[in-house]
């Protein structure tokens, strides 16, 4: 029997996390391709990315930022380039879809239903914010939903999907969210091999610890047998116990410095340091880390030569 493969994402910047909270959360468009790129040279075989406006760190949707730094990655690297179509809750859903449309990139996340995304809990540790927007910004979660209604999903289905050939990391944050998916399965909208992303510790969703991600994993065996592949992220510090875990299960990982800032108890200098932590974890179980090349095969993928930058 040929060996599991395990893949490595990598979630390079996100908009979760502020400035302020690290000096090594990459912002601009240089920083954004250095860091992805050494992080695809350090295993991660696929490049989760959002953009952020150059000029003070705030998130952004303007396809225009993304196109500074995607040319230069898929340049530098073979690593499968997936665009996030949730950018932020403060975001509209034509807003999130602009970059993505333009790219056509092999793969986007793909965010299973609206909900409570709520991060102003980071306000509660004293720091000096760098710029105003970034306690606004935390605070705002307090009273917005990220929206993503059945017929959001299905428009960025059609449009990305269909339209597109772009594949999906599909993100359950919730069981709910694995049955909203079997729905869009049932009616023919999404096929295998599908690719899940459980998402456990943001507010608003399924709290991190393991019975939280082994029920995740009997309820996704039950509604999808064995066409798809999990992997697994989860926040702040419970990124790389879970992470190891779901290694363990015959899931695939998901780390970066979207999910936490922290490699150990340190801050994290970049991204490629926790794609080298969790990669020197999955060898020590014996495990290979797939390439590109195989997490391709792995999620039948369209290939990086079929993308628009």
């Amino acid at each position: 029997m040929a060996q599991r493969k395990v893949i490595i994402t990598c979630a390079v910047t996100g908009s979760v996390h502020t400035p302020s909270m690290s000096p090594h959360l990459p912002v601009t468009p240089d920083q954004i391709a250095a860091d992805a790129i050494a992080a695809a040279e350090a295993g991660a075989s696929i490049l989760h990315l959002h953009a952020r406006d150059p000029k003070d760190g705030r998130p952004t949707a303007d396809p225009d930022v993304f196109m500074q730094f995607l040319p230069r990655i898929k340049q530098a690297t073979d690593a499968v380039i997936n665009i996030t179509t949730g950018g932020s809750s403060l975001m509209t859903l034509d807003q999130r879809l602009a970059a993505p449309l333009r790219a056509q990139p092999e793969m986007c996340s793909l965010n299973m239903g609206s909900m409570n995304f709520a991060l102003f809990p980071m306000l509660e540790r004293p720091r000096e914010w760098q710029h105003e927007w970034e306690p606004k910004l935390l605070e705002a979660t307090r009273d917005t939903i990220f929206k993503n209604t059945f017929a959001d999903m299905e428009a960025i289905l059609e449009k990305l999907g269909k339209g597109c050939g772009t594949r999906f990391e599909f993100e359950c944050y919730d069981v709910g969210h694995l049955y909203s998916l079997a729905h869009l399965r049932d009616r023919g909208l999404v096929s295998g091999p599908l690719f899940l992303q459980f998402v456990l510790g943001i507010l608003g969703g399924i709290g991190a610890d393991p019975d939280n991600l082994v029920h995740m994993k009997r309820i996704a065996d039950k509604l999808f047998g064995d066409s798809y592949q999990f992997s697994v992220l989860a926040a702040g510090r419970h990124q790389m116990p879970l992470i190891s875990i779901a290694a363990a299960m015959g899931g695939n990982v998901r780390v970066g410095l979207e999910d936490s800032l922290y490699d150990g108890r340190q801050l994290a200098k970049s991204n490629a340091d926790q794609v080298r932590r969790i990669r020197s974890i999955i060898e020590g179980l014996s495990l290979e880390v797939a390439t590109p090349a195989e997490a391709r095969e792995m999620l039948a993928l369209k290939g990086g030569d079929r993308v628009a930058f």
